[in-house]
């Protein structure tokens, strides 16, 4: 495949499209997320429902490249997940300062300052309710937590 043909279809996938009367935003199969696993789900980032913007679990992987980073590093893979969520809340029409509710997953407790460190400078004074999780694991053993946001549509584009 060409270089040119590749860019066409990073830019499909990451098309929204509506099913349901519902936004989705970057929509993706399993099938290629997980190629060792025998999965084929339809799933994608981010849903807009009404005036809900319903973000999917971030970890530490580019959006655009799927490539893992901050391997080991709990801070650094935060710091990747919630500029996804920045950048996801904006291809949906919302921004941080709309954000609601925060889930942190985090697969041992000793992360928790470092993770919530980063959310905290991403957050700076929106005040969102946040739960947080300790878990046994996460879809991939190098990732360390995972964030999961609900936020809300501005006025503007709600008119």
């Amino acid at each position: 495949m060409t270089s040119t043909s590749e860019g066409r279809r990073a830019k499909a996938a990451k098309a929204p499209i509506v099913a349901g009367g519902h936004t989705r935003i970057r929509p993706f199969n399993t099938r290629d997320t997980y190629p060792e696993q025998n999965l084929d789900n339809d799933l994608c980032q981010a849903v807009v429902a009404g005036n809900t913007v319903y973000v999917r679990g971030q970890i530490g992987q580019n959006l655009d490249t799927s490539e893992s980073v901050g391997i080991g590093d709990a801070g650094a893979q935060a710091e990747q997940a919630m500029a996804n969520i920045a950048m996801l809340l904006e291809e949906a029409g919302s921004r941080m300062e709309h954000l609601v509710k925060l889930t942190i997953y985090l697969v041992d407790p000793r992360y928790r300052e470092a993770v919530y460190r980063t959310v905290g400078r991403w957050t700076k004074g929106v005040h969102p309710i946040s739960t947080g999780l300790v878990v046994s694991a996460l879809a991939r053993p190098e990732w360390l937590c995972e964030i999961d946001a609900v936020a809300v549509l501005p006025e503007e584009v709600r008119a």
